[in-house]
């Protein structure tokens, strides 16, 4: 992709809250089909971070800093974060429609800012969500992975981003309910279990966003009751309940897996729900030594 932007004309700073729009803009620009738009309380939650974890080391607040052109107006950003104690750091996400130079800067300006750190990985960790599809498109996103690169980064194949859409009439609902529907607050939407007497033998959590947008964040069946059918009947029940709350679309992030009769057979169920491959998902990674 061409660059617009003159380096001598940009300058890299910290976000402001006139930024928002702008970068909202960045964002969505690299939005994967069935991904969540990026609303102001999304980009507000970033800037505050994850909750800390017990017994983990206390991470710094994401930083996020802004590729401004003359005019002030934000043609690129970037987020990352650092965990002094361990020296580890992370660059959680970046936007720059793409633009070679605009994300060299980028990259050059988080890696100063992380010199300290003797690991820094990239695009991990996150869930699917406004964001990021919880990796980098790599395909999609083809400058963004060669900066990385060009960075010094290796990179690996997470996993795979999937997608479908929801036809227009109610989708049917299974005869018999067979999981238990849940309200969960992280991410919010609902969790949906199935047992066996009192024991939880498969789950699926999903979510609907503002925009009718539904993601598929996790469905697992215990290895003792695979073969069965549960899958299949709780993605249907799951798709009925998305499809109740409006949802059109649909996202699901599968993990990078050696071929097994089970991932075959995960496959085979996605691809009945008409789920097909958008792109693979890329993490980085970065060792250096340092002072």
């Amino acid at each position: 992709m061409a660059s617009f932007l003159s380096p001598s004309s940009t300058t890299v700073r910290p976000y402001r809250s006139e930024d928002e729009a702008g970068v909202r803009e960045l964002i969505d620009a690299d939005r994967m089909p069935g991904q969540q738009r990026c609303t102001k309380e999304k980009l507000a939650a970033a800037r505050r971070g994850p909750p800390a974890l017990a017994d983990w080391a206390a991470q710094e607040r994401p930083r996020i800093s802004v590729l401004s052109d003359a005019a002030d107006h934000p043609r690129g950003v970037i987020a990352f974060l650092s965990w002094p104690d361990i020296r580890t750091g992370v660059i959680c996400w970046a936007y720059a429609r793409e633009d070679l130079p605009a994300l060299r800067t980028l990259l050059g300006h988080a890696l100063a800012e992380l010199a300290r750190c003797r690991q820094i990985d990239a695009f991990v960790g996150a869930p699917p969500g406004p964001l990021g599809p919880g990796g980098l498109p790599h395909l999609r996103r083809a400058a963004t992975h060669e900066a990385l690169l060009e960075a010094g980064f290796t990179g690996h194949r997470r996993g795979a981003y999937l997608h479908c859409t929801l036809p227009g009439e109610p989708w049917p609902a299974p005869a018999k309910l067979v999981a238990d529907v849940f309200p969960c607050e992280c991410p919010p939407g609902h969790r949906l279990i199935i047992r066996d007497g009192a024991e939880p033998v498969a789950e699926a959590v999903v979510s609907v966003g503002p925009d009718r947008t539904a993601t598929v964040y996790w469905i697992e069946t215990r290895p003792t009751h695979r073969g069965r059918g549960l899958g299949r009947k709780l993605l249907g029940q799951a798709f009925a309940l998305l499809a109740e709350q409006g949802a059109v679309e649909a996202a699901l992030v599968i993990d990078n897996m050696p071929p097994t009769s089970e991932s075959e057979a995960a496959s085979r169920l996605f691809d009945s729900f008409g789920f097909s491959l958008v792109d693979e998902l890329w993490t980085y990674q970065r060792r250096h030594t340092c002072l």
